[in-house]
């Protein structure tokens, strides 16, 4: 509101104030997570904001338990009382990802510092199950994560759970999953009842999307080898793209991008799951390469079993050189590389990364996909394009679902601790 004079009121000074700290406490919480373990004084001077006000901030974020104080601040040559570092305190703020995926549940809590305080993944036949039950089976997971950052004295930040289809994040529903047999179903309501209401934001979104945020976030780590323009390939019985364009994550003006899987490649092919004819999914896909490297009463087709043990067997087999799983392997890296090669002229990215399974059989992969990059790119030297296997691998979704709800406390650093006035939480 304005006084008489046209001036703010005090309400609307107040607001404006708490919104500048709100916004001061994001700067330095944020300025600390990618420069590392600073002290005040260069704390002030990488963000342009005064001395005493990052005291201030810094003093507030120690108390909401988000930075702690580190060693002394050694510089050689320096003069005078050397100065505090102050560096982020990951133990006390934890992020959960869960994921529903075709053969498995997974979930991780992450802390703030991006260290793992519990994953687990349990095998599911998911696309043989109702709803309802995998959504229970996914509770306990949720419970189990949550009870892991409880004993440790922590607070949970948020959920954000990793589907495989088209998802509407702003209402939670997940609008199609044809590889789950899911249709319209409102992911988050069904599983706020089931948790009982908590206090924790809880969210949905594309599990690809989250793959690659995670990925991107991992490939940041490597001063090596990093990439502002990243496209990942996550495969499993389906298979999903996750784009990020100059550190940005494209989700397209709906919210729908990022199924490669469904870019029709072979029209004389198989029918997919969404019920097209010759979608990529079906000549890369997981269940493509088993049908074609083993018999049907195989034990590596058995959801039952975690994926990984099925892909470590199909590894063995590769790696003792049966012909037969050689050329399945030979077969679906042609595929890969020719949908792959699409992906690179459209979008160019710096880095295509395999994720999920395609990264479990990369060594036999990654070759027939470059080699299609080469010959199938039009620009030079495959637009500069590097095929790179996730070190995430089935654990990229659940990894990024977490990264989303800390990312929420590196934005607004007084959702924990104490409220914007100061009053304890």
């Amino acid at each position: 509101m304005l006084t008489e004079g046209g001036r703010p009121g005090g309400a609307a000074v107040a607001a404006d104030h708490v919104s500048l700290r709100r916004n001061n406490l994001s700067v330095v919480l944020r300025h600390v997570r990618a420069a590392g373990p600073r002290s005040r004084a260069r704390i002030a001077a990488d963000t342009g904001l005064n001395k005493a006000t990052v005291s201030s901030l810094v003093a507030e974020l120690v108390e909401r338990g988000l930075l702690r104080e580190g060693q002394a601040e050694i510089e050689r040559g320096a003069l005078g009382r050397p100065g505090q570092l102050v560096e982020l305190d990951g133990s006390s703020v934890c992020g959960v990802g869960a994921e529903i995926n075709v053969d498995y549940l997974a979930v991780a809590a992450l802390d703030l510092s991006g260290g793992v305080v519990l994953e687990h993944r349990v095998p599911l036949d998911v696309a043989h199950q109702d709803p309802s039950t995998t959504l229970d089976r996914l509770a306990d997971l949720i419970r189990e994560a949550v009870a892991a950052v409880d004993a440790r004295g922590g607070q949970t930040a948020g959920v954000t759970l990793a589907v495989p289809g088209l998802v509407q994040s702003a209402t939670g529903s997940l609008k199609l999953a044809p590889n789950l047999g899911w249709n319209e179903v409102p992911v988050v309501d069904e599983m706020r009842a089931r948790l009982g209401d908590p206090a924790y934001p809880f969210r949905v979104d594309n599990e690809a999307n989250l793959a690659a945020l995670a990925e991107y976030s991992e490939l940041k780590k490597d001063t090596g080898n990093q990439a502002d323009d990243l496209v990942l390939l996550t495969g499993a019985i389906g298979v999903g793209g996750g784009v990020v364009s100059d550190g940005h994550l494209l989700r397209g003006g709906h919210g729908f991008s990022g199924e490669v899987g469904h870019m029709p490649v072979a029209p004389a092919g198989r029918t997919c799951g969404c019920g097209r004819t010759g979608c990529w999914e079906t000549v890369v896909g997981l269940t493509t390469l088993l049908n074609k490297a083993t018999d049907a009463d195989d034990p590596v087709r058995d959801p039952s079993l975690d994926v990984e043990r099925r892909l470590a067997e199909i590894t063995r087999r590769a790696e003792a050189g049966d012909a037969r799983t050689l050329g399945a392997l030979a077969d679906v890296g042609t595929w890969l590389g020719i949908g792959g090669a699409i992906l690179v002229n459209i979008l160019n990215p710096d880095v295509l990364v395999l994720g999920g399974y395609f990264a479990s059989l990369g060594p036999w992969l990654q070759e027939p996909l470059e080699s299609a990059i080469r010959d199938r790119v039009i620009a030079p030297e495959g637009g500069g394009c590097r095929v790179v296997q996730s070190e995430l691998g089935f654990a990229a979704a659940v990894r990024g679902g977490a990264q989303i709800s800390l990312d929420q406390v590196f934005l607004d650093p007084t959702l924990i601790g104490r409220d914007a006035t100061g009053v304890a939480q």
